[in-house]
């Protein structure tokens, strides 16, 4: 399947009419939203929806918190992403969710969000933990991984890197579900994943070791990786975007598409810097960018972005 150039903003706030003039060929926005879909064909764009998977509002669905390596539930925040895996109930639902959307509705893509074990990437300073020990989750490790190491502290000290293995195959198992509803129903749709977006090495290995997104296990149900390069809310510097595509062949295998979202808080620098890339995003998504093109100047910010990006593929 041809994977599409798609550039817009993600978000269901209103564009203007002649938004396609810059450059704009579609939009993503949570959920399954009739309205949104409405919009989207009033202005000729592609819908995309981004898909919640492994995330919930803990103060109301507790029994779905990881518990970490001393046997307790994780820390957590305003902001974490992740679930106890062993929560068959919660998994159904996310599985009816999608169905119940692609019965109804036809996007040009879907993302995947969400799709890690525990924890929370956008800031400087994250607080990263080892997680989902519950006995359910340990059981299963050790009879997939046919190992008897029923402690946390066991796994960690002895079997590391099998414990990170699997974490990984089962997000990567997860996504190959998730992907092959889509494409039962719609051959053409883009799946999409937004991703941790850290090198192999960055946090100790934390992209794997913590949040269990291995790119290679993934590459079979993703058609698009996305990270979310934000860069304010990270702590980076505005090139941060084009850095990560120049080295994504260290680690993206090859063929896969890869298309960056941009932070609407880091423009117009995190775009500029980007466009300038010797390895071009496939497409671009701008996260609360709608209203940006209200303002003339930063649209045609976006359009010379575009025009630079699309010339660099076709090359």
């Amino acid at each position: 399947m041809a994977i599409p150039l798609l550039f817009g903003p993600y978000g269901s706030a209103k564009l203007p009419g002649h938004v396609k003039e810059y450059g704009v060929n579609a939009v993503w926005f949570h959920g399954f939203q009739e309205e949104a879909f409405a919009d989207c064909a009033k202005l000729e764009l592609e819908a995309c929806v981004e898909l919640k998977t492994f995330r919930a509002d803990f103060a109301k669905r507790p029994e779905l918190i990881p518990i970490g390596a001393d046997g307790q539930p994780i820390r957590y925040g305003r902001l974490v992403q992740g679930v106890c895996l062993s929560q068959a109930d919660y998994l159904a639902e996310i599985e009816e969710q999608l169905a119940a959307g692609l019965s109804k509705f036809r996007p040009r893509g879907i993302w995947l969000d969400y799709l890690t074990y525990a924890g929370w990437f956008e800031t400087p300073e994250p607080d990263l933990q080892e997680s989902c020990f519950c006995p359910r989750c340990v059981d299963d490790f050790c009879r997939t991984a046919n190992i008897d190491a029923t402690s946390p502290a066991r796994i960690l000290s002895e079997y590391a890197s099998e414990w990170k293995a699997h974490k990984c195959r089962k997000v990567a198992g997860y996504a190959l579900r998730y992907a092959a509803m889509i494409k039962r129903k719609l051959p053409e749709c883009v799946v999409g994943a937004y991703m941790c977006p850290w090198t192999q090495e960055q946090f100790d290995g934390a992209l794997t070791r913590i949040f269990a997104q291995d790119y290679g296990m993934l590459a079979e149900a993703i058609d698009v990786f996305t990270p979310l390069i934000y860069c304010r809310k990270s702590g980076r510097e505005a090139g941060w975007g084009r850095e990560w595509l120049e080295r994504s062949g260290e680690f993206v295998p090859a063929g896969s598409s890869v298309q960056l979202i941009l932070d609407a808080l880091d423009f117009p620098d995190s775009l500029t810097e980007t466009a300038l890339s010797a390895v071009p995003s496939h497409g671009i998504q701008l996260f609360a960018g709608a209203s940006l093109f209200q303002d003339p100047d930063a649209a045609g910010t976006f359009s010379l972005a575009v025009e630079a990006i699309r010339t660099q593929a076709a090359r």
